[in-house]
């Protein structure tokens, strides 16, 4: 027995019902989402790449502020930097300035910028006005056909308000910018958006694809950066620019634009040149962060609920404890290994809040599915089971000397409640009896009058019984003596504390016995051949198998307390001593066999006493057994030995008269009495070859089925019939010519078609047609077989192929038949789970129709007439 087997297979469900509805409200509220992003703040922190020496930050600083100018400044001071940055061999030149409004010294910036010949410029979307659309900010067309790029500047904001990523992609419609990182690393100018056709949106859209998390290497600082006032006045002091990535943006206070990254939060937020150097370097590094798709978070989270479900209930309540910490570790370790050997992001909230949950719910669950199944448990073994035996004593007064009348017959009978008379026949109260002043249920036998006293309650009852003399009465005494009709005093059961888990598995193994009891008692009653039915001491009906609702039609609850007497005898009057069988069966414990008819089926009911389990007291099972097959056979063998005392008989005696005249003149032999002798041995030996042929049309099983073909079969019953046919000018027409196969006995078919035809030919007038039409029917093949005879008539139609059946018209005519032949052809296709029908009118010929299954998977290689 497997251990909490009841929790395991009756309640995964109910925790994962409640489990997929908590996951479903998540989805309305943040907490996910919250935890996901500290999850992923924690990662990230705990484990920040290097910040590469590639890239260097040219910072427009308090410093440079107080010794340049107020901003903005000339752009011809931006020019004159590009130039130092030039001359320092600076690789690529990333401005984080915005140039959208022309000023006289574009054309001095844009010479620099040419010069350099890798300057990326920004750009920016955004709407022109609080009410307006969305339109690109570029630089002025002298900067950016100038410029070696152009990429968006953008930095995404979570919902909680920090910077952890951007969108490679960003623009309107289906033209989008790739970000300022990408650009830094293209090897080839870009000055232009990157078309893609597949997005479709009207170009006003602000469209964004392809968003990446960037790994920080740090806190603000992290990166080496400059003031922009140093490279203008010393430019070769800063030799090791060589070959480096150069991003000049603000990181003054209260100038430019300041991100909350997860290093820093709201406190210490990060300038946006800063943010830019760290994607910058990610990129060059390919390590910018994946997102999962959604899709893998959802099944992230069935997968943990599947598993809880089918996990947890098969633990004992301290492995799932152990559970739920290696699923939560096991679901936190796969996220860290995938962002930081993949570079792959996978939200994994739902998922551990699943196994949070899913512990303290199954706990609650658990002790709610014990209680439950305990209190299942013990009222199933108070209830009982299907076979349970209703007390005796549990019956009132009134029905206890109603059913002992029904079944005892007692001469006289009486019964009191108290003082008071309620029944009374042949019997008078005698209040100062010994018989009545003994302990309730117990019977007292005084001159054939048998006592009990009975209580119901606070109620006291007296019932006598006066029986009959002699054997019956006595051994009627020895029954009521054996009959509990008081219920026994019992002592009140102590109760023991037990463990919950014990009492559990004490009630689960308790009732797994009795339903593995009642199950093969059940399985043998109703799997029986015969029709089963078990009374209590009263004769009345406790169980009774299928076969007797259906036989008796009667509804199966109806059965259930119902007097077997009361049953036989209203189905079955012409017996009026069943009342009398069933108390010799209860009283003297003999076996009793009887004929039943019941809706015109013979059958034979035997009825057996047997020892009720835990008692002294009988019951009676009584077994039907349906004969109604036997009784048709010894009709059919008393028609048999009929037909052979006259009609077999008739033509042997003649043959003998025949050949008795012979040997009286042997030498007058004519040539009519030789052939009357010729047909009258023919006649026998075709009664006898009938005889044969239903013989074995009767013991036919499917081991002597084998495949073969239908139209061959009709073909071969032609040419059989043929020359009976040519003898009176009848035409034998044959339709169809497709190959039907079957499973079946190829010589007995073919003799029921050559029974068929020859029928049809016998009763045919010379001159006509008789037509066999072979066609499939769905997964039938069949066969039609009509004659231009007399027809037969309806009434004829019902017992035309029953044995010994001879159509009145044709014994008038002199047709002479023995009454087998159809009933073979009968037979034959029975057996072989086939159909025939008949359609005739007088006067208009007759139609018979063989329908027999096809077979599954023809062979079409048997077929003698193919390749």
């Amino acid at each position: 027995m497997k251990r909490d087997w009841f929790i395991t297979r009756h309640s995964a469900w109910t925790l994962a019902l409640p489990l997929i509805g908590i996951l479903l409200l998540l989805q309305l509220s943040t907490l996910p989402q919250r935890l996901d992003n500290w999850l992923y703040d924690t990662l990230v922190t705990a484990f920040p790449p290097a910040s590469s020496e590639d890239v260097v930050i040219v910072a427009i600083d308090e410093n440079s502020l107080s010794e340049i100018g107020p901003w903005p400044w000339p752009r011809a001071v931006h020019a004159r930097l590009i130039r130092n940055l030039t001359a320092a061999g600076a690789n690529r030149i990333v401005m984080d300035i915005l140039f959208p409004e022309p000023t006289t010294d574009d054309p001095v910036l844009a010479d620099a910028m040419r010069e350099h010949g890798g300057v990326i410029l920004p750009l920016y979307l955004a709407p022109g006005s609080q009410s307006d659309l969305f339109r690109e900010q570029l630089p002025t067309p002298t900067l950016a056909t100038a410029a070696f790029a152009l990429g968006h500047a953008h930095v995404e904001l979570d919902s909680d308000g920090i910077a952890r990523g951007l969108y490679l992609y960003n623009g309107l419609g289906n033209s989008l910018w790739p970000a300022m990182a990408l650009q830094a690393g293209a090897s080839e100018p870009s000055r232009g958006p990157t078309a893609f056709p597949e997005q479709q949106a009207p170009p006003y859209v602000n469209v964004r694809r392809e968003f990446r998390r960037v790994p920080l290497a740090g806190r603000s600082g992290a990166y080496t950066t400059l003031s922009y006032s140093d490279l203008l006045d010393n430019p070769a002091g800063h030799p090791w620019l060589d070959g480096k990535t150069v991003l000049v943006g603000a990181t003054a206070a209260g100038f430019g634009d300041v991100l909350p990254t997860p290093f820093s939060g709201l406190a210490q937020p990060m300038s946006g040149v800063e943010f830019h150097a760290n994607a910058l370097a990610a990129a060059q590094r390919g390590e910018l962060i994946r997102e999962a798709p959604r899709y893998w978070m959802a099944g992230l989270s069935l997968l943990t609920v599947l598993m809880v479900v089918l996990v947890l209930p098969r633990l004992r309540p301290s492995g799932t404890f152990v559970f739920s910490c290696l699923m939560f570790t096991a679901i936190v370790t796969g996220a860290v290994t995938t962002l930081l050997v993949l570079n792959l992001w996978v939200p994994i909230a739902h998922a551990l809040l699943v196994v949070v949950i899913a512990f303290p719910l199954w706990s609650a669950r658990r002790l709610s599915l014990a209680n439950h199944f305990l209190n299942q448990q013990i009222d199933q073994l108070e209830r009982g089971n299907l076979l349970h035996l209703p007390a005796t004593w549990s019956r009132s007064p009134r029905q206890i000397l109603a059913n002992l009348r029904a079944l005892l017959t007692p001469d006289g009978w009486l019964l009191m409640e108290d003082n008071q008379v309620l029944e009374q026949h042949n019997l008078r109260p005698e209040d100062r009896h010994p018989g009545w002043q003994g302990s309730p249920g117990t019977w007292h036998h005084d001159q054939g009058v048998s006592r009990i006293t009975l209580t119901r309650g606070d109620n006291r009852y007296r019932l006598a019984l006066l029986l009959p003399p002699g054997l019956a009465g006595a051994a009627a005494e020895r029954y009521l003596g054996r009959l509990t009709l008081q219920a026994p005093d019992r002592e009140p059961v102590a109760v023991i504390r037990e463990n919950l888990s014990t009492r559990i598995n004490r009630a689960q193994e308790a009732t797994q016995k009795l339903n593995h009891i009642q199950g093969f008692i059940w399985r043998s009653f109703e799997h029986m051949p015969d029709g089963i039915i078990v009374t209590d001491p009263l004769g009345l009906i406790l169980f009774a198998n299928s076969h007797v609702p259906r036989w008796f039609n009667e509804p199966q609850p109806s059965l259930q307390s119902m007097s077997l007497a009361t049953l036989l005898q209203g189905h079955d009057p012409r017996n009026p001593g069943w009342a009398e069988t069933l108390a010799d069966t209860l009283t003297q414990q003999q076996s009793r066999t009887v004929d039943l008819r019941l809706h015109g089926r013979d059958f034979l009911i035997h009825f057996a006493p047997f020892l009720l389990p835990d008692s002294n007291q009988n019951g009676i099972i009584a077994n039907i057994s349906d004969i109604s097959e036997l009784r048709e056979q010894q009709r059919q063998h008393r028609e048999a030995i009929d037909f052979i005392s006259h009609d077999v008989r008739s033509p042997l005696v003649s043959q003998l008269a025949l050949i008795e005249q012979l040997k009286r003149r042997p030498g007058e032999v004519q040539a009519e009495q030789l052939d009357q002798l010729r047909k009258l041995a023919r006649r026998s030996y075709h009664l006898a070859e009938e005889f044969v042929q239903l013989a074995r049309a009767e013991q036919l099983t499917e081991t002597r089925f084998y495949d073969c073909e239908f139209l061959s079969i009709v073909e071969n019953a032609r040419d059989s019939v043929s020359e009976q046919a040519l003898e009176k000018s009848i035409k034998l027409v044959l339709l169809g010519n497709d190959d039907l196969w079957l499973r079946g006995n190829a010589e007995l078919l073919e003799r029921a078609v050559i029974n068929l035809l020859t029928n049809a030919v016998q009763y045919s007038e010379p001159g006509t047609a008789v037509t066999m039409q072979v066609f499939r029917a769905g997964h039938q093949a069949c066969l039609t077989v009509t004659d231009e005879g007399p027809g037969i008539a309806a009434s004829e139609l019902p017992t035309l192929f029953d044995r010994f059946q001879r159509q009145k018209s044709s014994e008038l005519a002199g047709k002479h038949g023995v009454g087998l032949g159809l009933s073979f052809v009968s037979v034959v296709v029975e057996k072989h789970k086939g159909e025939i029908a008949v359609e005739s009118k007088e006067g208009e010929g007759s139609a018979f129709t063989l329908k027999l299954p096809v077979a599954d998977h023809p062979d079409e290689s048997r077929d003698g007439r193919g390749n």
